[in-house]
């Protein structure tokens, strides 16, 4: 199978090509390693939507934390109170995330799910209205959004238990497929490439 360089981008193939084919096994690898990370995660999508819930709560921790740090540091600069007080709110956030991670996955599943109905609406109703260059696209964009909207809708509060494990499985794998095609794309490339 002989993998064409516009698989990846140009500039970075043109660029230094050789840097790249010195760890094209890495790229491999970790391609391989995130798709099989991406497929564990959507085969046990409530363990990786609790993870995540559980890593963005940690990181609404260590967001406070600096959040504070910084407002007592400069506790005569005018922002202090604002800076504390987001501090505060992501302390808030952070621990009930880490508590809670499966009522906070329902929850934002909820709002994912509004998000994408109002944005699916919005992208029809300007695209049939305003008739632009590729508003034909725009508007199959508003019909899988809208879609995609209904389907979390009617099944939540189920859905909110496997839907972020799922989509973050879904990124890896698209992630590790992208890191894969680079690193073979990358091995093919001959040894006589040059920059341009």
């Amino acid at each position: 199978m002989n993998l064409s360089a516009t698989s990846v981008p140009a500039r970075s193939m043109v660029q230094k090509p050789e840097e790249l084919r010195e760890i094209w096994a890495f790229i491999v690898g970790m391609g391989v390693a995130l798709m099989v990370l991406g497929a564990v995660a959507i085969g046990s999508s409530f363990i990786a939507t609790v993870a995540t819930v559980v890593v963005f709560g940690v990181l609404l921790l260590l967001g406070a934390m600096f959040e504070v740090v910084t407002a007592i540091w400069g506790w005569s600069w005018r922002g202090f109170v604002l800076h504390l007080l987001a501090g505060v709110l992501y302390l808030v956030i952070g621990v009930f995330m880490i508590d809670h991670p499966v009522e906070t996955a329902v929850s934002v599943t909820l709002l994912l799910a509004v998000g994408l109905l109002a944005t699916g609406i919005l992208r029809m109703v300007v695209s049939v209205i305003e008739r632009f260059d590729g508003w034909g696209w725009m508007l199959l964009g508003g019909v899988v959004s809208l879609l995609l909207g209904v389907a979390i809708w009617r099944q939540w509060p189920l859905s909110g238990l496997r839907f972020i494990g799922l989509f973050v499985g879904i990124e890896m794998l698209c992630s590790g497929l992208s890191w894969l095609m680079l690193g073979l794309a990358v091995h093919s490339t001959p040894n006589t490439a040059h920059p341009v």
